[in-house]
């Protein structure tokens, strides 16, 4: 059956991605996707620092790509690195700096952590970000802490689509933490965001606005026929007064 050779496919796809983020630790990991190549299989690797990816003189890659053939039984594997452009907007990113903080000062100081990481990425331009970090923090119970910022969406197709996901796991001496990270980057956009115009306008008719030395010539050019119209008007006044008084002499004289 062809779903089951889809299933299949999409299955390995996944296990491999996993292999990947399981292999690469500590570099700013932020995603794997897989694409088909007519050479065998390509392989995509976004993170923030990919000189640690490739390691001194390529180990790094040649030692990947010998595990995948292995495992996953691949002819082929070509490994792509991608740097990503802003890290304070990468869930994956953020996450994992998250957790090495943790695993470096302790559980004692998570406020702090998770109150630094939100302000940068809130700084970066992010519309909302939400932190949950889950454990034995900092007493011996476990309990859930949440520290939020900004505008976020929880349900919908956004916050499927338009928000960016992590989870990942940091492992204490009391025990293992997880820390979920959600970031709503600038560039989402909302179905409530709404552009009020003052004047509809069509693709033919478009409206140039017209330059301000034109706008005040026009002015006074209206000023000054505005003017001479008065004065026109005044004087066929004065012209129809004088004939009438012409006419009330005349009758005046004959009778």
């Amino acid at each position: 059956m062809i779903e089951r050779q889809f299933v299949k496919q999409k299955k390995k796809e996944f296990q491999i991605e996993e292999f990947v983020a399981g292999n690469l630790s500590n570099v700013g990991h932020s995603g794997t996707k897989m694409q088909r190549a007519p050479l065998g299989g390509k392989i995509i690797v976004s993170a923030s620092r990919p000189g640690l990816v490739v390691g001194r003189e390529g180990q790094n890659i040649k030692r990947l790509t010998n595990a995948l053939k292995k495992k996953f039984k691949l002819e082929n594997p070509q490994i792509e690195i991608n740097e990503v452009d802003n890290i304070s907007l990468d869930a994956h990113i953020v996450a994992e700096k998250i957790a090495s903080s943790l695993e470096r000062f302790g559980i004692t100081r998570f406020k702090g952590v998770g109150h630094k990481v939100m302000k940068e990425v809130m700084d970066a331009g992010a519309r909302g970000i939400e932190i949950i970090i889950s454990g034995k923090v900092p007493s011996s119970r476990a309990k859930s802490w949440r520290f939020y910022q900004g505008y976020l969406k929880k349900c919908g197709d956004i916050a499927l689509e338009g928000v960016s996901k992590a989870y990942k796991i940091a492992q204490l001496k009391s025990g293992i933490i997880g820390i979920q990270v959600r970031i709503m980057p600038p560039e989402t956009k909302l179905p409530d965001e709404i552009k009020l115009v003052s004047e509809l306008q069509t693709e033919e008719e478009v409206i140039e606005e017209e330059p301000v030395k034109e706008k005040e010539e026009k002015k006074g050019e209206t000023k000054e026929k505005v003017k001479e119209t008065a004065k026109e008007t005044k004087k066929k006044e004065e012209k129809a007064e004088e004939k009438q008084a012409e006419k009330e002499t005349k009758e005046e004289s004959e009778e």
